[in-house]
């Protein structure tokens, strides 16, 4: 069972002529690390709001073709169901901060399902542990910087013991410190905790550096899905498609046209490094040979 199965999904939102999604397939297994990399108005949002049923049912639309959330079918299904199984956080963590201390708003969602206060309790402590945040308790989340505000809305999405967390730009507004924060939280929750992260960005920097898979979509459409190395090799392609390039995707691109005979492909400084030591450690063999 897929953690999101989508089979020739069409949506446009109501009023609209046009296709926000329009004929999409896409499968996210359990425990994968997923990017849905596209420019603004791509699609990748409408499939964020998809997997915990805010599409179609509290921004409607007409959705056709298949949609489903670890088996469940997006149309039949509430949203209060769905958010037992799918935790999602916004571009904005504000919009989703209203309780006047940490704690607080971590436990409000275990709270609006009547779990016991015991439970609730343990949940809170745990999640924000997950995320970083122990000892916050008591703390306004509103006198947090942004990177903690967002790893406050994670544990908060977290503490409703969620089986995929689905990020919507997370890391539009946050400083570097911030965004290499955030992206260690999620590391730790798909590689330590088995969770599925299905995130959605505009930079590729990150979804080289962490993902299994990358999705590119255009015009509602997926057009490449696959492993990072498949999909963001090619640095003109990705701007085109109003992508950000891994920086060094672009450093592999120069190499290969200043570099006679070098085949570099890259899209990591890991693999750089390596690829790049093993050149020039060749050429010298060669030279004392």
């Amino acid at each position: 069972m897929q953690a999101l199965h989508l089979r020739d999904a069409r949506f446009r939102y109501k009023g609209s002529t046009a296709w926000a999604l329009d004929g999409v397939s896409l499968d996210v297994e359990k425990g994968e690390f997923v990017t849905i990399l596209g420019a603004n108005g791509s699609g990748k949002s409408t499939i964020c709001l998809m997997s915990n049923g805010l599409v179609p049912h509290a921004l409607p639309g007409d959705l056709e073709g298949t949609a489903e959330v670890f088996g469940l079918d997006v149309r039949s299904h509430p949203v209060t169901e769905l958010a037992t199984k799918v935790g999602i956080i916004f571009q904005e963590p504000e919009s989703q901060l209203f309780c006047m201390s940490v704690e607080e708003e971590v436990a409000f969602g275990p709270e609006n399902l009547a779990v016991p206060s015991d439970e609730i309790r343990e949940r809170v402590e745990w999640a924000l542990e997950l995320v970083g945040m122990e000892g916050y308790n008591d703390r306004s989340p509103f006198s947090l910087s942004g990177g903690q505000k967002q790893r406050v809305a994670i544990a908060a999405a977290l503490s409703m013991r969620p089986d995929m967390l689905v990020l919507d730009e997370p890391a539009y507004a946050l400083d570097p410190v911030g965004r290499v924060e955030l992206y260690q939280v999620l590391k730790g929750l798909k590689e330590h905790h088995g969770m599925t992260v299905l995130l959605a960005e505009c930079d590729s920097e990150e979804a080289a550096k962490y993902s299994d898979k990358v999705a590119l979509m255009k015009d509602g459409r997926v057009i490449s899905y696959g492993k990072p190395r498949d999909v963001l090799g090619d640095p003109e392609r990705l701007r085109a498609l109003g992508v950000t390039p891994p920086q060094v995707s672009e450093v592999s691109a120069l190499l290969k046209e200043r570099l006679e005979g070098a085949d570099f492909s890259f899209i990591s400084v890991d693999e750089a490094e390596r690829a790049i030591n093993e050149k020039f450690t060749n050429r010298k063999r060669g030279r004392e040979q």
